[in-house]
């Protein structure tokens, strides 16, 4: 079943985002360890504005378990989501300046899915591409009709999905020292 995150939903989401977070070989790993790292993103899912905040995320229920995740925002959100995270990392006493990701990954105009993740019990089943069916409900409750991503030239496994679903290559671009394709699609498609 897919619904929207809550709150409550913190513990469950930060394990599928650090699986993201590792495969995009973020400097941040070897800042912050992995527990201390767990709880920063869990509590920073209750703020709304958050990247990763609650209001921002799809959740794939299986048996009562979080299966996957999915979160977006409005291209125009992007100077303000990772804020909230500063006072999460005051909290943990780590330095407020710690930025998890630095480069801009959104176009104009587009919704943009930041984060798409299924818990590895869970692969296989078709969750991902439910979730990635349910994103035109976000997109439109933002006032966008294009849903963007961005998919590392080293997972042509999940270009494929996306590339299935609809979406095409518009840009290339650079996040995190890795070469993403950027992909869009009109959510009337």
């Amino acid at each position: 079943m897919i619904r929207f995150a809550t709150k409550e939903d913190g513990e469950a989401i930060a394990p599928l985002i650090l699986v993201i977070l590792k495969d995009m070989e973020l400097p941040l790993l070897e800042i912050i360890p992995e527990d201390t790292l767990l709880a920063v993103l869990a509590e920073a899912v209750a703020d709304p504005t958050y990247r990763y905040g609650y209001q921002r995320g799809l959740v794939y229920e299986e048996a009562g378990e979080v299966a996957g995740i999915a979160f977006g925002y409005p291209n125009e959100d992007e100077p303000i989501i990772d804020e909230p995270l500063k006072k999460v990392l005051r909290k943990y006493n780590l330095d407020e300046e710690i930025r998890i990701f630095i480069d801009p990954e959104t176009l104009p105009g587009e919704w943009y899915l930041d984060s798409i993740s299924v818990d590895e019990k869970y692969r296989g089943l078709g969750i991902g591409s439910k979730l990635l069916d349910a994103l035109p409900k976000m997109a439109k409750k933002s006032g966008k009709e294009v849903i963007g991503l961005s998919v590392d030239k080293g997972n042509p496994n999940a270009k494929k999905l996306y590339s299935r679903k609809g979406f095409k290559d518009v840009a290339e671009m650079m996040i995190s020292g890795h070469l993403y394709d950027h992909m869009q699609k009109k959510i009337s498609e």
